[in-house]
Formats: structure tokens, sequence, C-alpha cells
């Protein structure tokens, strides 16, 4: 109902502001005639109600599959969130946006996105940057930084499902997981433990996350709004988080605790100055977002096909039997223990091939380019997409099979399987988000065998995969010696 409100609103006021409407068609029917093939839609919104449309009826692929056979297999012209955009499509689309990050493109967000992100400050300066770019944090992100924390994801997931899955036999699965992530994400990047604070983060988080790509109307009763309002009350609780973290790192030094917070804490720009508090507060933000909906969706839609396909969830079962025997009862997942998870990683996989956790991201020309004989020009914005190469018979023979054999040995063509995007760009968090899945994943097939209570649940996209009903299902607990 947000969606169709705002769009309501935004209508009206086209409608008040006919004469810059009639420049908008003026000026789209006077440019350049080599853009690629396709369509603008309508004045302002463009064709963003038929993407929005494909998402919630649980079928994104079909609005970029549809102007492919339409238009063209490697790349067509449309206009989504208030922007000109060229969807580059395809294993060769993906590889030359991948390959070409700062040199023909950036990575690009919409207003309303940072503004909904941002520190307010942070926001009026990426205002005359070039672009916006999220953090990295690499090296607190890499494996041998990550391997510490293997047992705290062990832990925490294990307490997780005793507290709130075991004394059940049935559950949602997927706003558990969320809350699991959630409380993961406070506990690994900020040493932050108490439930109770986490969980008062947590509920205005989610009215940020539902607003996210919601039509940037700032007025009291829309998603915008509300999403706006829980940013500044999550900005007011980092901002005191930090300061106490920074009087922490003054009084105790190497006593204080050595999480992603202090690492961002001490880190300098490249010209030598400390980060400002309101820079970090807006890095933090950014990273629970990332790391929220995507591990949370890939968590709930693995257990899906756990329950539907019993051969595959036998053999994920005996390699998680075969590690948990060997760390004991009493014993924590180690990074080794990660790394022998082969087969249930397959299994996420061929997850995030069916269902992606996202479905792409953005990019703006820095300058004019040509692709596939057509011309991009400087300002307009590109967009690659999972769903041109995900469900593609060429890359995917039986595309809509699940199949995890298909990542064995050598898996996949390059550039064909993307949930995590590639080059420059490629998402930091990849090897964060596996070490918390699979640590999620032997905890729940070490204890349970489930069956899904309604087989028929539909899946709608906000962006992420979002089961209609949060995808409950029936627990049974497995009898083991050693859990």
């Amino acid at each position: 109902m947000d969606l169709f409100f705002s769009i309501l609103l935004y209508l009206i006021l086209c409608s008040i502001s006919l004469p810059i409407v009639i420049l908008i068609i003026y000026s789209r029917k006077s440019s350049n005639p080599n853009l690629p093939p396709g369509t603008l839609g309508w004045p302002v919104i463009g064709e963003t109600l038929e993407f929005a449309l494909a998402c919630q009826g649980g079928n994104p692929a079909k609005f970029v599959k549809d102007r492919m056979n339409k238009y063209s297999p490697q790349v067509f012209k449309t206009s989504l969130l208030e922007a000109n955009m060229a969807v580059i499509c395809g294993a060769s689309g993906n590889k030359f946006l991948f390959s070409n990050e700062d040199k023909l493109v950036v990575s690009w967000w919409q207003r309303s996105m940072k503004k909904i992100l941002c520190f307010p400050s942070v926001f009026d300066e990426t205002l005359v940057r070039d672009n916006f770019k999220p953090p990295t944090f690499l090296q607190f992100l890499k494996p041998e930084a990550l391997q510490h924390y293997i047992a705290v994801m062990d832990s925490m997931a294990g307490e997780h499902i005793e507290i709130y899955w075991s004394p059940l036999g049935e559950v949602k699965v997927f706003p558990m997981a969320k809350k699991y992530s959630f409380a993961l994400a406070f506990q690994v990047f900020m040493s932050i433990a108490d439930p109770q604070y986490v969980e008062m983060i947590y509920h205005p988080f989610q009215i940020l996350t539902q607003g996210f790509l919601s039509v940037p109307i700032d007025i009291p009763g829309t998603a915008f709004n509300r999403a706006l309002k829980a940013s500044k009350f999550i900005h007011g609780e980092l901002l005191e988080i930090i300061r106490k973290r920074k009087m922490e790192l003054e009084q105790k030094g190497e006593s204080a605790p050595r999480d992603l917070l202090s690492h961002m804490l001490s880190s300098l720009h490249e010209n030598g100055d400390a980060k400002s508090e309101m820079e970090i507060s807006t890095q933090v933000n950014c990273l629970l977002f990332a790391t929220h909906h995507s591990t949370s969706s890939v968590i709930t839609f693995i257990l899906k096909y756990l329950a539907e396909f019993p051969d595959v969830y036998s053999k994920v079962l005996k390699e998680q039997m075969d590690i948990a025997k060997s760390k004991g009862p009493e014993g924590f997942l180690k990074w080794d223990d990660i790394q022998k998870m082969k087969y249930t990683w397959n299994v996420a996989n061929e997850t995030m091939r069916l269902i992606p956790p996202v479905q792409g991201t953005f990019r703006e020309a820095i300058t004019d380019f040509t692709y596939a004989g057509f011309t991009i020009p400087k300002g307009w914005k590109l967009h690659w997409n999972v769903n041109t190469t995900h469900r593609d018979p060429k890359y995917f023979p039986s595309p809509d099979k699940f199949d995890p054999s298909r990542f064995e040995g050598k898996g996949p063509q390059p550039f064909t399987f993307v949930p995590f995007g590639g080059g420059p760009r490629m998402c930091p968090r990849r090897e964060y988000a596996r070490a918390q899945v699979l640590a999620f994943i032997h905890n729940v097939v070490t204890r349970f065998k489930w069956e899904k209570v309604d087989p028929s649940e539909k899946v709608a996209y906000n962006p992420s995969p979002i089961p209609s009903k949060g995808f409950p299902i029936h627990l049974r607990p497995l009898e083991n010696d050693f859990i």
C-alpha cells in the first residue's frame, strides 16, 4: 500500500507541475538517437511501477527478461528510481561493468537511499562528490581476521536456537534469522551483547529497511518519512556508542575491545585526517544494512530447499554431523570447520542462484562510452542484474532445477554466477556472509528435521526476497549424542 500511495502522490505532483513534465517529455524525444533500445516509460516515475509490481509479485526476473526479449539480450534502456538507466545484460555485460569500475563507471546510490542511510551532515557532503561509496573495511572482513569470530558465530547461533527455536514446535524462520543476523552484527562489529539494547534498535531498523526503496516523498505517513525518522533515531544511538568507545580507547588503550568499531576509529583518511563521528555512524549503518536482509534471506531459503529435497538434506546432515563429532559436544566451530562445509556451501550457492538475496546494484557513467554498438551518455545510470544470467540455460542447463552439483569442480563459467557482484566492487562481506550462514545452518541441521507449514507460500522482493508468511516450519528434534 505504501508503494501505491506514494506513486499516487507522485502522479498528483506531476500533474501540478505539468509544464515541467512537458519539458521532460520534450527532452526525452530529442535525446541521443544511438541510445540502447527500450523505453523510458512515464515522466518522472519511468518504469519504476512496473519493476515494483514484478518484485511484489515474486518475479523480478520477468521485468528484465521481457525487455531482453523485446529489445536486446545485451543492453536495453529504461528509467528507474528517477534516473535514465541502461541495463547491461549477460556474462559479457557483467564482465564489462565489473572490469571498468572507476574507469568508465562508478558506484551509484539514489539520493533517497543515501538520505536514509547517511548521517545528515555526511549526506550533504556526498551531494558535492562525484559518487557515494559505502564502506568496504577490507582488512577487517578478510578471512585472516574473520577466523577469530567463528566461535562467536557458532555460540550465538546455538544460543539463539536454544532460546527461540528449541522450546517451540513451530517457528517462522525469516524473522528469527533477521534477529540472529542483527544481534551477531552488533556483537562482531561493536562488541555489544545486551539483547535488550539490540532489540531496541532492531525495530526502527526494520522501518528503515522497509523504506529504503520507497518513493522519496517526505510527508507524514509515507514509508520514506518513517524511514528517515528511524534513521535519525539509529544515528543518535550509534553516536552514543561511538563516543563511549572513543573514551574506552583513550582510557584503556590495548585492553579496549579490538573490533570493527575500534578499527574505524583508528583508521585515517588518505590525507591523514581522522574520520568524524558522523562518518563512522554512516559507515556502521551502511554495514548493518548490507549484512542484515541478505544473509537472513539466504538462511531462510536454504532451509526451504532442504525441506523440499530430502536427499540434499541427508548429504548436508552427514557433512555437518561429521564436523559436529570432530569438535565434540562442548567445542565450537573453527575456521577449518567452515572450509570443510563444501557441500553445504554448494547448496547455499544454488539457493542464491535461484533466489538471489540481491537483484543487482547500480553504477553511473563518468564519461560517454559505447557498449554493444550503443552510446551510454555520461551521467546515465547503469544496472547489472543477476537475473540476466542465473536462470539462463546457456550457462545453467535446466535452470529451474535445484541442483547443488553445479558448483562442484570448477563450477559455473566466470561472470555467470554473481550474487556478490564482481571486480573491485565485489561485495567485501562475502566471507563474513559465508561464515555466518554456514555456522547457522550447522546449528539447525544438527538439531532438527523440519517440514514447511505452507508449501504454497509466496515470495515477494523488496529488494531482497521475503516469504509472505515468514516461512513457518514444523520442527522435529534429532536424536544425537553430540548435540
